[in-house]
């Protein structure tokens, strides 16, 4: 059963890594690597929150 209460915090997903077939090679702008690592920052951003969230309980 999901929890939706105030205290339910899940631990955010990772980022799914683009197969090697979906970069091109041409230099594409933005690359498909290049959104996998603006969304791999932002998902340790928010992964380092919610661990010291976690150490407060």
């Amino acid at each position: 059963m999901l929890e939706t209460g105030d205290d339910f915090d899940p631990q955010p997903d990772a980022p799914q890594a683009p197969s090697d077939d979906m970069c091109c090679g041409s230099g594409c702008e933005p690359c498909v690597w290049d959104s996998y690592q603006i969304e791999l920052a932002d998902y340790r951003v928010r992964l380092a929150a919610w661990q010291a969230r976690q150490e407060r309980v």
